[in-house]
């Protein structure tokens, strides 16, 4: 049987300070076809190449990765500073629209850091610009230097809500994740439940309450060793059942979770 299809939220880059490319870290990727177990598709995030409902009819479920632009605040009502740092509208334009019809429809998306922001905003939250910047909070932003085990490595708990959503699917109330982001939510978007939080209250996991299919996000990165990590390898196991459940009910096929 064909694997369920996961459009992957591509980002914007310049190669070589001239080529203008859509791309996807490969850690998506292997996570997605090695532990969720569906096909990866690297979707070009720019309302000029794909459209919302194109998108919905070709993939069972979406994984809305991170990226260094960040949700323009014009998204949420307010005005863009320096703090805000780069944008990405072509991708504000595809993927907000995007959330807010899988929330309707029931199809599956995990958010990912900027996919996690983009989720709150997409339900009508605010952001923070610079987190590091409130009184009592930490730095969550990515140490400038270093290889990518130590920009990826685990940096502090994540403590989850007791009984909660992400309490049932990662089997534990606290998780150790790494950080790599500068914004984090303000003002929780219309249903957004803040499922868990970092040691300075930052809101770090959330889903959409009420929304009839999958829409876990986190504002860490699952992707990072997503075979052996043991937060992250149930998280995407469990988007892949849901987004294995989505394909077949649309097919009109039986589906039974595997063990």
């Amino acid at each position: 049987m064909a694997r369920p299809v996961v459009g992957i939220i591509g980002n914007s880059y310049l190669m070589n300070d001239q080529y203008p490319t859509h791309a996807g870290g490969t850690m998506n990727s292997d996570a997605v076809a090695n532990v969720s177990e569906c096909l990866p598709l690297l979707i070009p995030s720019d309302p000029r190449f794909v459209s919302v409902e194109e998108l919905l009819a070709v993939c069972d479920g979406f994984v809305l990765t991170g990226g260094r632009p960040n949700v323009h605040p014009a998204e949420y009502g307010e005005a863009e500073t320096d703090a805000h740092g780069e944008f990405d509208r072509a991708r504000d334009a595809i993927v907000l629209p995007l959330v807010r019809a899988c929330v309707e429809r029931g199809q599956p998306f995990l958010g990912i850091c900027r996919g996690f922001q983009e989720v709150n905003v997409a339900m009508g939250g605010t952001l923070y610009p610079e987190i590091r910047d409130l009184a009592g909070r930490m730095n969550h932003r990515m140490p400038p230097d270093g290889t990518l085990e130590e920009k990826f490595a685990l940096r502090h708990v994540v403590t989850l809500r007791e009984g909660g959503v992400f309490h049932k699917v990662l089997g534990a109330r606290e998780v150790m994740t790494n950080t790599l982001h500068g914004q984090g939510i303000n003002k929780p978007g219309e249903r957004i439940v803040i499922d868990g939080e970092a040691p300075d209250g930052t809101p770090e996991a959330i889903y959409v309450k009420g929304a009839p299919g999958f829409t876990l996000s986190v504002q860490w990165h699952p992707e990072w060793n997503p075979g052996s990590d043991p937060v992250s390898r149930p998280l995407f196991k469990a988007f892949g059942d849901a987004a294995r459940e989505w394909s077949e009910s649309r097919r009109g096929i039986g589906y039974q979770k595997s063990a």
